[in-house]
C-alpha cells in the first residue's frame, strides 16, 4: 500500500499541472483578444467648409411702443377700480373714479356765477340803453333850444322881443347843451359798465370751464388702446398730481427692443453695404429660444453716449397676442455679412485655456494630436476656425478629456442635439 500511494500522487500533480498551464493559456488568450478593445472611444466630426451668415448679438431691453402713465390731474379720493389688471383696455376706457362730489359742486357754482354775471351785463345794457334814449331827447331839446336862440337874436337886435326872451332862450340852450353832454356821460358810463361785466362773463364762463374740466379730471381713462399694468395705488387712497402713476397702459404690438452698439459698429452700419434699414432681427428670449417673428430696424438714437462710446438703437417685433412684455431681456441678432469658405467645428471640440484655443485632431491612424487653432465667430452650435485646421480632418468632440497626444481611439461619429432628436 505504501509503495502504490507514493506512485499515485505524482500522477495527480501532474495532472493539477497541466489543467493549470491549459487555465492560464486560456486567460493569456482571453487577455490578447481583449487587448483591442481597451482602446477608447471617442465620438469625432469633419471640419467643414462652407459660407455661414455672420451674426452679431446685442443685449435688449423690450418697452411697449407708447407706454402712457395715468395720472391723477386733480386732488380726490379713489373711489373705484374698473378694470381688470393686465388685460387690453380700449382708448377712453375708465380705469379708476376719484370723487367727484367737490368738483360736481364747484361746476355748478361756477354756473351761479356765469348766470349772475350775464345778469350783471344784462343790467348795464339796459341802462346803456336808457343812456342812448336820454341821449337822443336831450339832442332833440337841445336842437329846439338853439332854433329859438337863433330866432331870438335878429329879433333882439330889432327889438321885436325883449333882451329877457334872447337871454331865457340862451339859457335854455346851454342848459340843453349841458343835458346833452351829461347823457353821453352816461352812455360812457354805460358802455364802461358793459365792458367790466363782459369781463366777469368772460371769467365766469372759464371758471366754469375749469370746473367741468376737473370734474371730468375725476374719471381716469387709458389715452391708448393697451395693456394695463397693475394698480400702483388702492381705492381710497388720496391721489393727485404730485402722485405717482395710478398704473401705466403700454401698446405691445409691435414691441420695440432696444440694444447698444459700439460707435464703430454703428460706423461699419453706415459705411458699408450693410444699411441699418435693411437688417433682419432675431429676438432670443431668456429660456434660448428665439421669437417665431423677425424684427427690423426702427430707428437710432440722436447721440453717441459720451460715457459709455455706444449708441442705442431701436428695433420693432411683432407681438401678436402680447406674448412678449415690457421688461424682458434678450438677445437681438443680425446678419451682418457672409464669410466665403468658413471652416466649422462643433464649439464642443474646442477648449480654451488662458486664451488659448485647442481641439483633439484624430489623424488618418486613429492617433491623437492637439492642434491650437485660431477661433472667429460662432454660428450656431458650431465655431468659426480661421488657423490651425483643414478641411476635412476629424476633432474630437466627445471624449476628448479620456485623450492624450499619441493616444490611438476608436472613432465614432458624432451626434449632434438635432440627430438624436434633441438629446445632447
Amino acid at each position: 500500500m505504501i509503495k502504490a500511494r507514493s506512485t499515485y500522487q505524482p500522477a495527480v500533480w501532474l495532472g493539477a499541472f497541466v489543467i493549470a498551464a491549459m487555465l492560464f493559456a486560456s486567460g493569456c488568450a482571453s487577455q490578447t483578444a481583449a487587448a483591442p478593445n481597451t482602446l477608447p472611444e471617442v465620438e469625432v466630426a469633419a471640419v467643414q467648409q462652407r459660407d455661414v451668415p455672420i451674426y452679431h448679438e446685442w443685449i435688449g431691453t423690450l418697452n411697449g411702443l407708447v407706454n402712457a402713465d395715468i395720472k391723477a390731474q386733480v386732488t380726490g379720493y379713489l373711489l373705484s377700480q374698473t378694470y381688470t389688471e393686465g388685460s387690453f383696455v380700449k382708448q377712453g376706457q375708465l380705469l379708476f373714479q376719484i370723487d367727484p362730489r367737490p368738483f360736481q359742486a364747484a361746476v355748478e357754482q361756477a354756473r351761479g356765477q356765469l348766470a349772475q354775471a350775464n345778469g350783471q351785463l344784462a343790467q348795464a345794457a339796459t341802462q346803456l340803453q336808457q343812456a342812448e334814449a336820454q341821449l337822443i331827447t336831450a339832442q332833440a331839446n337841445q336842437h329846439k333850444a338853439q332854433l329859438d336862440e337863433d330866432r331870438y337874436a335878429p329879433l333882439a337886435r330889432e327889438q321885436a322881443v325883449t333882451q329877457q326872451d334872447l337871454d331865457n332862450a340862451t339859457q335854455n340852450n346851454l342848459a340843453a347843451k349841458a343835458q346833452v353832454e351829461a347823457a353821453k356821460a352816461q352812455i360812457a358810463s354805460a358802455n364802461a359798465q358793459i365792458q367790466a361785466d363782459g369781463a366777469a362773463v368772460l371769467a365766469a364762463n372759464a371758471a366754469l370751464e375749469t370746473a367741468r374740466l376737473n370734474l371730468g379730471f375725476t374719471r381716469l381713462t387709458s389715452p391708448i388702446d393697451g395693456i394695463a399694468g397693475a394698480a400702483q395705488t388702492q381705492v381710497g387712497n388720496l391721489v393727485g398730481p404730485s402722485s405717482n402713476a395710478v398704473t401705466t397702459v403700454s401698446t405691445l404690438d409691435p414691441i420695440k427692443a432696444n440694444f447698444t452698439v459700439s460707435e464703430q459698429e454703428y460706423l461699419s452700419f453706415t459705411r458699408n453695404d450693410t444699411a441699418l434699414h435693411r437688417l433682419e432681427l432675431e429676438l432670443i428670449l431668456a429660456d434660448g429660444t428665439t421669437y417665431s417673428r423677425k424684427g427690423k430696424f426702427s430707428f437710432a438714437d440722436r447721440q453717441v453716449n459720451p460715457e459709455t462710446g455706444a449708441i442705442q438703437l431701436t428695433g420693432l417685433f411683432p407681438n401678436p397676442g402680447n406674448a412678449l412684455r415690457p421688461g424682458q431681456y434678450g438677445r437681438v441678432r443680425a446678419v451682418i455679412g457672409t464669410r466665403s469658405g468658413a471652416l466649422l467645428v462643433p464649439q464642443r471640440a474646442v477648449s480654451e485655456l488662458q486664451g488659448t484655443y485647442q481641439v483633439a485632431v484624430v489623424d488618418p491612424g486613429n492617433t491623437v494630436r492637439i492642434a491650437t487653432v485660431q477661433v472667429g465667430d460662432r454660428i450656431g452650435r458650431s465655431w468659426i476656425v480661421h488657423d490651425g485646421l483643414k478641411p476635412g480632418e476629424r476633432v474630437i468632440a466627445e471624449g476628448a478629456m479620456k485623450v492624450r497626444p499619441g493616444t490611438q481611439v476608436i472613432p465614432r461619429p458624432f451626434v449632434t442635439a438635432a440627430d438624436n432628436g434633441g438629446a445632447n
